[in-house]
């Protein structure tokens, strides 16, 4: 991790930033922790990209609390968006939704059958 020194961090590639707002640093220093989670996870690629942490200034906003990651693992971007009423809420939410769209896009997990159904021309063997 490297630091810009105008408030933003870079997590191996991936740099988290306060895009607008008052944003603490305790809240972009949880959210580098979630975004590292992510980054270091086993069978992750090299990753880069950007994840933009914003506070609404109106108090009256039921979520003010948002985020967009946009990270690229090789050929395939990831645009995750997120809503939460607190900082915290808003990075864990942003883990979640941020390995579930890499997973796909890197495993390839998309919980789909790998053969196709019998009427696409798929493999009757097993079936009775």
């Amino acid at each position: 991790m490297t630091h810009t020194g105008n408030g933003d961090h870079d997590t191996d590639g991936v740099l988290v930033r306060a895009s607008s707002g008052d944003v603490s640093a305790e809240i972009l220093a949880y959210a580098r922790d979630r975004i590292r989670a992510v980054v270091d996870s086993p069978g992750m690629p090299a990753l880069t990209g950007e994840v933009r942490i914003e506070r609404a200034a109106a108090h009256r906003v039921e979520q003010p609390w948002r985020a967009v990651a946009e990270v690229r693992a090789g050929h395939a971007v990831v645009i995750v968006h997120a809503r939460e009423a607190t900082g915290r809420e808003l990075a864990d939410r942003l883990q979640d939704r941020l390995r579930e769209g890499l997973g796909r896009a890197v495993g390839g997990g998309t919980g789909r059958r790998a053969v196709a159904p019998m009427w696409r021309g798929g493999s009757t063997a097993g079936r009775s």
